[in-house]
């Protein structure tokens, strides 16, 4: 098992170093948020174990949300009694005022930090560019409390960090700038981040569960993965005991898992999921342009799942 002492002194180096789950966001049947079942489903995943919760990513379809909805959606689950303190939630958009108003909120909240995605819409962007973009965040929300984690998603955003620009940033902005969550998927690009950083400088949470094991082993802080929504207590179960002697059978169990959730569309396999194991329908709902699972999808995964004994212990009760 890993010792106390090595979960002690990751805690103290980051207080999101864990497992986080970019949340699901739950819509009502007229696609209007529904901040009861997102409250409810953010306190299942914190008393599974989740060190922090990464609302409004890629899961969240946040960029299928507008500034208004993010903003209501945060305020009322701080008002439902959900930490700010173990909340990342999305900030990033593509015009630097949203940006920078929904960071605001997010420190005023009391929030732990922010996942920033670059902006997406103009392609080929340079370091510069990119630099002059967070500078610019940080110093109009100006607030020492503020801590920066850079989503790294090349593969949706067309534009990524390169280490170049994050000492750079690093460099003009020590503490503000946290750490990266780093969903390209290449663990290269991360043990890179690693080794030019250290894991006591920066924080490097890859997006998947099928790189957890080698970024801890590497000194890295965790992962945030969007089927932590649904299976977070076995990734939590492998952070808390990385060092033991069955971790590489853990791992491989999360992979099989993984594996199963990417034969269909990620997000509407994992609403189906969370709607069956709940027995609430409206889960399934997702916003266009993203459609749900067809019938025959649904029953071919839900069946698969009954086939491996899969549960999702204390979420009818939620």
């Amino acid at each position: 098992m890993v010792s106390g002492s090595t979960l002690e002194r990751r805690a103290a180096r980051s207080p999101f170093a864990g497992v986080l789950a970019p949340v699901l966001t739950p819509f009502k049947h007229d696609l209007a948020p529904d901040l009861e079942r997102f409250a409810r489903h953010c306190r299942w995943l914190l008393a599974q174990g989740c060190s922090g919760l990464a609302v409004f990513g890629t899961t969240s379809e946040a960029n299928s949300l507008s500034v208004d909805e993010r903003s209501e959606l945060l305020a009322g689950l701080v008002a439902s009694g959900v930490d700010p303190a173990r909340l990342m939630p999305g900030t990033g958009c593509c015009a630097l005022p949203d940006s920078v108003r929904l960071t605001r909120e997010a420190v005023s909240a009391g929030c732990g930090g922010v996942l920033v995605l670059p902006p997406f819409y103009y392609k080929n962007l340079s370091d510069e560019g990119l630099f002059r973009t967070y500078a610019e965040l940080v110093e109009r929300v100006g607030d020492a409390r503020l801590r920066v984690y850079l989503y790294h998603i090349p593969q949706m955003s067309m534009a990524g960090f390169s280490p170049a620009l994050i000492e750079r940033l690093l460099g003009a902005y020590p503490r503000i700038i946290a750490g990266i969550k780093d969903s390209s998927g290449d663990f290269a690009n991360s043990k890179v981040l690693l080794e030019s950083f250290g894991p006591d400088r920066f924080d490097v949470f890859v997006g998947t569960e099928r790189l957890l094991l080698q970024n801890l082993r590497a000194g890295g802080a965790g992962c945030i993965s969007a089927t932590a929504n649904v299976n977070a207590a076995p990734m939590v179960a492998l952070f808390r005991t990385a060092e033991g002697d069955d971790a590489d059978a853990q791992q491989a169990k999360l992979d099989a898992f993984r594996a199963l959730i990417e034969k269909g569309p990620v997000i509407a396999s994992l609403k189906e999921i969370v709607a069956h194991a709940s027995g609430d329908p409206a889960w399934r709902d997702v916003r266009p342009p993203l459609v749900e699972l067809t019938r025959a999808q649904a029953s071919a995964l839900t069946a698969e799942l009954e086939r491996r004994g899969f549960a999702m212990p204390g979420l009818r009760g939620a």
